[in-house]
């Protein structure tokens, strides 16, 4: 039986493969006036139909104005808005301000009659035979999929939503993105939600007016601003306060902002994408986060693995990893058998990035990139399983490990991974003084990911000094 996942306006439906995404779109016909019988299939979440070449729909008659209504997606479904034109704009022969259309409505603008028809597009995802996209690498089927999403879907201008843990490379999907879109030689903006204060955060996407912010001499531009023609990536948008939210929904819903301190309403053309590390849909329950932005931001869907669920990926990783930080004309260092074991059994909470930090310091230290899996310097730690079975302590990051014959690879592995992940996790907590929030930002490791470490251990963030 086939799984089904409604997300926002995109739905994600997985059963014998292949996977497809059915993005919603809209089709106007012209059934009265010079272009009669004329088509336009429009996939943005705004359509604006007048006479002027900006419009996303140009319609060529005297008695259309030059700007003349707009249809917005949202929510509830396709709303037809009057932009103030000369002539009216009419609904099925009644003259409305604003009103939600449905399918078969007719839309009157001066002399011109468009029948409106919403519909899906079915695209299927195939996973791509590529192992490298843009900056991404991975042969595991579940990167293979995201590539050929990718592939799909960059050149749209469909508003994409990115999620997963920390380090697992939701940048790089959204450059890639970017990259493989129309959009791919104009400006690609980031702004970090999580980084700027809140005082500052929205100054940072729709700029300030001359002093209407301290230090702001001159009026400046924004990040939106800066983005229109391209793309503006919002890293951990979980992090934005819900007073900018609904500042955020209408550039997303109208393409227009205001500066801060500013009545000028500016347009902007742009393609929004945004990534986070927290679970929106729980955000939306709780009450953080509103549920009219999470359905304007969810169109795609797109969730960055983390690298303990693509372990196959980790030589191919390493390969490049070592290939692009070793000195050009300089042949990359050969890894041993056993550090590519170490390299392999590790959990990797820090995901991708913590694998190319680790490779990246090992290189410079020239030291092996195992033992820097371990906490340097770290105090001898010995879970009470390793006691009972009379196993010593493990030294610092470069140790003596003691085995015991008879015992598989994989048994023995498992062993010492407890023994490090243990011994990590009170060191972790120690150096963080308890603070789990602060310890996860250390580690580079989702604070989920972190909770569910330390349920599995029984360890207490009170009693990091016990053991």
């Amino acid at each position: 039986m086939a799984a089904m996942d409604v997300l926002g306006g995109t739905r994600i439906r997985r059963e014998a493969k292949p996977a497809t995404v059915n993005l919603r779109r809209c089709k106007l016909v012209v059934t009265k006036g010079a272009q009669r019988g004329t088509e336009f299939v429009i996939g943005g979440d705004v359509i604006r139909v007048g006479k002027a070449p900006e419009n996303d729909l140009v319609i060529a008659d005297e008695t259309v104005s030059r700007v003349h209504f707009e249809i917005v997606r949202d929510g509830k479904g396709y709303l037809v808005r009057d932009l103030n034109s000369t002539n009216g704009t009419f609904l099925d022969g009644a003259e409305i301000k604003e009103a939600y259309i449905r399918a078969g409505s007719v839309v009157g603008a001066g002399a011109i009659e468009l029948k409106f028809t919403p519909f899906e597009e079915r695209i299927e995802i195939l996973p791509s035979e590529k192992e490298v996209l843009g900056e991404m690498v991975g042969r595991s089927t579940a990167m293979r999929e995201i590539f050929g999403l990718i592939e799909r879907i960059a050149p749209t201008d469909a508003t994409v939503l990115i999620e997963g843990e920390t380090g697992t490379g939701k940048d790089m999907v959204a450059r890639t993105l970017h990259q493989l879109s129309k959009r791919g030689s104009a400006p690609f903006i980031v702004v970090d939600c999580g980084a700027v204060a809140g005082t500052l955060l929205e100054s940072e996407l729709v700029g300030p007016e001359e002093g209407a912010v301290t230090g702001a001499v001159a009026a400046r531009q924004g990040a939106f601003e800066l983005a229109s023609g391209g793309t503006v990536f919002l890293d951990e948008l979980g992090e934005l306060s819900l007073d900018l939210q609904p500042k955020l929904l209408r550039v997303l819903e109208q393409r227009e902002l205001r500066r801060v301190g500013g009545s000028k309403t500016l347009k902007v053309d742009l393609r929004v994408i945004a990534a986070t590390r927290k679970d929106l849909r729980n955000e939306v329950e709780k009450g953080k986060f509103r549920e009219d932005l999470y359905f304007r931001l969810n169109v795609v869907p797109i969730t960055a693995p983390s690298l303990r669920d693509r372990r196959e990926d980790i030589p191919l990783l390493l390969e490049h990893f070592l290939t692009r930080m070793t000195p050009e004309g300089t042949p990359p260092p050969t890894l041993s058998d056993a550090t590519k074991a170490a390299l392999y059994a590790h959990d990797w909470p820090g995901n991708v990035r913590e694998l190319r930090n680790v490779i990246e310091r090992a290189l410079a230290l020239g030291t092996d990139p195992s033992a820097m899996v371990a906490p340097l310097g770290a105090e001898p730690f010995v879970s009470a399983a390793a006691r009972n079975q009379g196993i010593g302590a493990v030294g610092g990051a470069t140790g003596d490990m003691e085995f015991q014959g008879g015992t598989s690879f994989r048994d023995t592995k498992e062993k010492w991974n407890e023994i490090f992940e243990r011994r990590y996790l009170a060191w972790l907590l120690k150096r963080a003084e308890g603070n789990i929030s602060k310890a996860a930002r250390d580690a580079d490791m989702d604070r989920k990911y972190l909770h569910k470490l330390l349920r599995k251990y029984e360890i207490d963030a009170g009693d990091v000094g016990e053991d």
